[in-house]
C-alpha cells in the first residue's frame, strides 16, 4: 500500500521528526496537536479552553490539507495532563464536532511537550469509507 505524507501550512511546524498526517489507501493518521498558534509558534495560554479549541482549531487545518473535514474523524486520542480538564475538552469538542461523535479515549499523562495541557491526535476516513 502506497503512503502519502501530509503537512499543513495552517497548522504550527513540527517540534519533532513526524509529519502532520500520514495517509495510507482511505485513512489518514493525524498526528498529535498541540494547542500552539501556528503565526508565533506558541502555547496559546493556561487556559484549558482556549488550549483545546486551539488544538482543534490546529488539527481541523490538517484535516482540510488533507482533503477532509473534522466530521471525517472516526477516532480521537485526548492526552490531557490534568484530568481536572476533561470537561472543558467535551465542552470545546462539541462546538467542533456533531453526532455521530468520533470514538475517542482520553488519557491523563505526567506531562506534555511545551506543558502544553492537552494534545489531541486523530484518524480519519475519506472516499467510500466517509460516514453518511
Amino acid at each position: 500500500m502506497n503512503s502519502r505524507v501530509i503537512n499543513s501550512p495552517e497548522a504550527p511546524e513540527a517540534i519533532g521528526p513526524y509529519s502532520h498526517a500520514i495517509r495510507a489507501g482511505d485513512i489518514i493518521f493525524l498526528s498529535g496537536q498541540l494547542p500552539v498558534d501556528p503565526k508565533t509558534g506558541n502555547l496559546v495560554g493556561t487556559d484549558p479552553l482556549l488550549q483545546a479549541r486551539q488544538v482543534f482549531v490546529n488539527l481541523r487545518a490538517v484535516a482540510n490539507t488533507a482533503g477532509g473535514d473534522l466530521g471525517d474523524i472516526v477516532k480521537l486520542t485526548i492526552y490531557l495532563s490534568d484530568l481536572r480538564h476533561f470537561a472543558a475538552v467535551n465542552e470545546v469538542m462539541t462546538r467542533f464536532f456533531t453526532a455521530p461523535y468520533p470514538a475517542r479515549a482520553t488519557i491523563g499523562v505526567a506531562a506534555l511537550p511545551k506543558d502544553a495541557l492537552i494534545e489531541v491526535e486523530a484518524v480519519m476516513v475519506s472516499g467510500e469509507l466517509r460516514f453518511n
